[in-house]
């Protein structure tokens, strides 16, 4: 484990060009449009908040999996795993990595059982979870591969309450910041900067919303403020995004018209069979 970010895999392997980004998502956007791709993942974020929530995990352990289910798809179609099965497989690594504990197999998979009929059926055509503790086992297996095992993430949380302490006004900024800090994974941010630049960026959204003067403060930074910028037009964006967005209405059809996987999740009555015989995750996932 690195002992600071700028010696971390997370800096040297996994900060991604933009450009890079949208080549590797090329074959996806072929059958969605750029907001549209952004809507899907709005959901499937959703859907690993919920779960985590459910199993009362902290939002440390929710913004890992989060990160990861990101990474996979930055160097994957969707086409090579179903986001519902990875979901939830990057959650249970989470857990592990930030040390939360193990979740339980019953468990995870009660919840996401639970999860998706109750909180998620206006999204399926049929709202059921089939995958079995086998298939996140396997999908693990390939999430790790994809990730060249760089498993540890920086977040923004802690340079957040670093910079707001700082500034002196914890209790009036920190709450909507770290609550933009939390939008902003829905966003390609985490992919592309440094945690601390999408700490500042955020912190100047909350000065901003709240009229907190904070330009004097911001001043004397030694960063660039034009990639500040750049994280906070991001972050409007998505903003602008969901003024519109009716995801019950809408997320169905978007779903028909992701890239399936070669394989679909067993059925309940065949549910004890050898998994090898149900997840055929692409015959290759790229690294």
């Amino acid at each position: 484990m690195a002992g600071n970010f700028w010696q971390s895999s997370h800096c040297n392997q996994w900060l991604l060009d933009k450009l890079v980004i949208l080549k590797e998502r090329q074959k996806d956007l072929e059958k969605l449009t750029e907001d549209e791709y952004t809507k899907v993942f709005i959901f499937y974020n959703g859907v690993i908040q919920a779960i985590g929530e459910t199993l009362k995990v902290r939002q440390l352990v929710i913004a890992t999996a989060t990160l990861y289910f990101k990474r996979f798809y930055a160097r994957n179609s969707l086409k090579c795993v179903d986001p519902l099965l990875m979901a939830p497989t990057c959650l249970f690594l989470a857990s592990k990595v930030e040390e939360w504990g193990v979740l339980t197999n019953a468990r995870l998979i009660g919840t996401c059982q639970t999860i998706v009929k109750n909180k998620f059926s206006y999204a399926f055509t049929t709202p059921e979870f089939n995958y079995r503790i086998q298939h996140i086992l396997e999908c693990e297996f390939y999430l790790l591969e994809c990730l060249d095992c760089c498993l540890v993430v920086y977040h923004p949380y802690r340079p957040l309450t670093q910079f707001v302490a700082d500034m002196g006004q914890e209790e009036q900024l920190l709450p909507l910041a770290w609550r933009i800090v939390n939008d902003s994974l829905r966003t390609d941010v985490s992919l592309m900067y440094p945690p601390f630049l999408i700490a500042l960026a955020s912190l100047h959204m909350a000065c901003v919303i709240l009229q907190k003067d904070s330009k004097h403060w911001f001043a004397e930074l030694s960063v660039d403020l034009d990639k500040i910028l750049e994280i906070t037009q991001y972050i409007l964006k998505l903003y602008d995004l969901w003024k519109n967005y009716d995801e019950k209405t809408e997320i169905q059809t978007l779903l028909a018209k992701v890239p399936k996987p070669q394989s679909q999740p067993p059925s309940q009555g065949v549910a004890r069979s050898s998994p090898a015989n149900f997840l055929r995750i692409s015959s290759h996932v790229s690294k």
